[in-house]
């Protein structure tokens, strides 16, 4: 069936133009808890790639809780790029967010038994991609979303996130999607919300894979869903029914 199909541009956008000395990093991070930043970020060039850098070092050294979501995109850059500079920011990070394409494809992590082209997961498989990852970057958390693809509007959606010690799955959610971009950026944003608000890690992933879910029903790159909803759906309610 017919996918989507991605045409970035980025080129001679203020960010891929922008040299790392414009940035003041600890002036930025005065008084910040969390960073997040994407692979798609160090993908437009080499100053967006050493900006990145000099912005996790400065994160860590004011200890301020850094988190990747890795985001490769063969439209940008080899994987021989991406793996190289990836290697070097991953040093810094806290918490990684990804998929097993990501993984596979920037660190040569493979998951398993799986095939993402036939919707095909093996929940093993991915454990032991988010247990290679975390011992090769000695990270806090790991999160990898799965996505079961039977056709480009049909999706099963869920997540496993692991913290060194233990893995949590979340629900499986069938997804029939009205425009998936922003989905994981909306899981990344739901994780990180749950874990700066106290949430147990069972919770933070289930909050983050019902955050991303309900994003697959609106148009557009953001998530206009209150936190109510979210949690509405979180905790079970996944009916669909009009709230009158």
């Amino acid at each position: 069936q017919r996918p989507s199909v991605v045409i970035y541009d980025r080129k001679n956008s203020s960010i891929a133009e922008a040299s790392p000395e414009e940035f003041d990093w600890s002036k930025i991070f005065d008084g910040a808890k969390w960073f997040h930043f994407t692979g798609i970020t160090p993908a437009l060039g080499d100053n967006m790639a050493e900006a990145c850098l000099n912005a996790v070092k400065t994160a860590k050294e004011m200890n301020v809780t850094v988190s990747c979501d890795l985001n490769y995109r063969k439209k940008l850059w080899s994987t021989e790029k991406a793996k190289k500079v990836m290697t070097g920011l991953m040093e810094y990070v806290d918490y990684s967010i990804g998929n097993e394409e990501d993984a596979e494809k920037v660190f040569g992590i493979k998951a398993g038994t799986s095939d993402v082209s036939k919707g095909e997961l093996s929940h093993e498989g991915y454990k032991d991609v988010a247990k290679q990852l975390a011992d090769k970057f000695s990270l806090k958390g790991v999160a990898i979303t799965l996505r079961e693809s039977f056709s480009a509007f049909d999706n099963g959606w869920s997540a496993i996130y692991y913290d060194g010690n233990q893995f949590y799955k979340s629900k499986r959610y069938q997804i029939h999607i009205v425009d998936r971009v922003g989905g994981g950026d909306s899981f990344a944003g739901g994780l990180i919300y749950a874990i700066c608000n106290g949430y147990s890690k069972q919770d933070a992933v289930e909050f983050a894979v019902a955050a991303s879910c309900l994003k697959h029903s609106i148009v557009g790159d953001f998530n206009q869903m209150t936190l109510k909803e979210i949690e509405t759906l979180m905790k079970g309610d996944a009916s669909g029914r009009v709230q009158r």
